[in-house]
């Protein structure tokens, strides 16, 4: 396969390969859904407040209003959280049948819960706020969807010197020290939705809706967007099964249970962690 490295990397995944998935529907107060996403120590939670009553400036007589707020576990956010947020309601918008709420809002608030957050808002971070979004508004069910919104980063690793090829390796689903010496990546958001034709199998049709794809080295290449592409499409399909086989777990008392997520060993290490770690990220919600 074109771009594919046979050499694993430091926690021993291969190129395709995503860490434990993490899934919990955390039931937060006066929220009306709210869940947690994570793909291993990079994780992410969100909540959604809505229909409820909106200011009357931001009213709108034909929808729904739409808010995104990312916020940090401290202080008030910044430029690029404020950045970012629109982004994500940009992304999100489409997917959401607002006609049906008029004069209402409609609240998406998200943070991060990563250990020891980077100084910038990396690709899988960003991958987590996704998915932990698309989470909460399943949960919330307030809000009709006209597809499911599933997102995974990519990374792109330098040449090596007197490389005999130009074609740089690809790697799915990047840790932040792996992202220290990649020279470019980004992340793919997919929405998933019945009405884009029938596959016959158990995934439904995708199509890519965002990107950031960027290349901090080199020209820009058509063909390596096209690889990358491809591969986050991969990746953004476990990602859809794991939220399909999570939903029936919505009962906001436990986490999502190991056997609906098909663990691997890796995920098995994961969940314990998952455990102990509900009551502190709790109190780091803000909503």
């Amino acid at each position: 396969m074109p771009g594919k490295t046979a050499a694993k990397r430091s926690d021993g995944r291969i190129h395709d390969e995503m860490r434990a998935l993490y899934v919990i529907y955390e039931g937060l107060d006066r929220v009306d859904g709210s869940a947690r996403f994570g793909f291993g120590d990079t994780k992410a939670i969100a909540s959604l407040s809505g229909p409820i009553e909106v200011r009357l400036a931001a009213e709108q007589p034909s929808k729904a209003t739409f808010e995104v707020n990312i916020r940090p576990l401290s202080n008030v956010p910044g430029t690029e959280s404020k950045s970012l947020s629109a982004s994500l309601r940009s992304l999100f918008a489409p997917s959401l049948i607002l006609s049906r709420n008029p004069r209402t809002l409609i609240q998406l608030v998200i943070q991060s819960l990563t250990p020891s957050p980077a100084p910038r808002f990396q690709y899988s971070l960003i991958a987590a706020f996704i998915n932990a979004s698309t989470l909460a508004i399943l949960n919330a069910g307030s809000v009709p969807m006209s597809g499911v919104i599933c997102a995974v980063a990519i990374g792109r690793l330098p040449l090596p010197e007197n490389s005999a090829t130009s074609e740089r390796a690809l790697f799915l689903d990047p840790t932040d020290k792996e992202l220290l010496s990649a020279d470019g990546g980004g992340c793919f958001a997919f929405m998933f939705a019945s009405d884009f034709g029938d596959t016959g199998g158990l995934v439904p049709v995708c199509k890519m809706v965002w990107t950031n794809w960027t290349a901090t080295a080199g020209v820009f290449d058509e063909d390596e967007l096209l690889r990358a592409k491809e591969l986050a499409k991969r990746g953004a399909e476990q990602v859809w099964t794991k939220i399909k086989a999570s939903v029936e777990y919505m009962d906001r008392s436990r986490p999502v249970p190991l056997h609906a997520l098909a663990p691997s060993q890796s995920q098995e290490q994961d969940v314990p962690m998952a455990v102990e770690e509900a009551e502190d990220d709790d109190a780091k919600m803000e909503i």
